[in-house]
């Protein structure tokens, strides 16, 4: 880690780096658990087919943008299909919402907060941050609360918030900009080198492997041999 003095903010992907998570969004039993939802939501729609066009629509969306990396919106997806397929009136945006967090939390196997990512963030809490992640705001941002991360960090950049996702490097434009700190003066730290060193190392950021953060934290937390007994 570089003088801290020479880092005036610092920037953090999301997951791999501060949630340990785990999802199946392939399984039968997560179309399953939503399609049995959305039956008491006036939507009636097969497992099968739920799955089908889920990733139909979403496939659609990623081929027909102009962008190199296009991100997905997945409440207007779910908006779509539950507009294509309710039985009564709803209130299909809304409704679109609320599907994407039970999706969610279907597909869900494992999650948590990496304890040395939080001692990290406790050491440096004094520090700007910014997350810049390929998530979907509309159920990582409630991740981040219930797991007392969100608190650290001054600003929350999504990949679909944007249209767009990482390794673009408008995505650390954005977070530069936001934070106002020049790119020398910011550090990126992240699990994935395509995706967190090298595209911000283009814009003269320095960057930083999450796992080499927490050999930082480690070694301060390691009792001095060298101290009285």
């Amino acid at each position: 880690m570089p003088e801290v003095s020479l880092i005036k903010g610092m920037i953090f992907d999301c997951y791999g780096t501060l949630i340990d998570i785990q999802t199946d969004e392939s399984s039968f039993d997560t179309y399953d658990a939503v399609s049995k939802w959305l039956q008491y939501r006036g939507v009636k729609i097969d497992p099968s087919v739920l799955k089908e066009e889920y990733r139909n629509k979403a496939k659609y969306i990623v081929e027909s943008s102009a962008e190199s990396h296009p991100e997905i919106k997945v409440e207007e997806i779910f908006e779509s299909i539950c507009d294509e397929n309710s039985m009564w009136e709803i209130d299909a945006k809304e409704l679109g919402i609320e599907t994407s967090r039970v999706f969610r939390s279907a597909s869900l196997r494992r999650i948590g907060a990496y304890p040395q990512s939080l001692m990290f963030l406790e050491k440096y809490r004094e520090l700007p941050k910014c997350i810049v992640s390929n998530g979907q705001r509309v159920f990582s941002e409630l991740e981040l609360r219930f797991l007392g991360l969100h608190q650290y960090f001054d600003f929350i950049i999504f990949s679909s918030d944007v249209g767009y996702k990482k390794p673009d490097t408008r995505m650390f434009e954005r977070a530069l900009g936001i934070m106002g700190i020049e790119a020398h003066e910011v550090m990126s730290i992240g699990d994935t080198p395509e995706n967190d060193i090298f595209p911000p190392q283009e814009l003269g950021m320095q960057a930083m492997h999450i796992h080499d953060a927490w050999k930082e934290v480690e070694e301060t937390e390691k009792p001095d041999e060298n101290a009285e007994k």
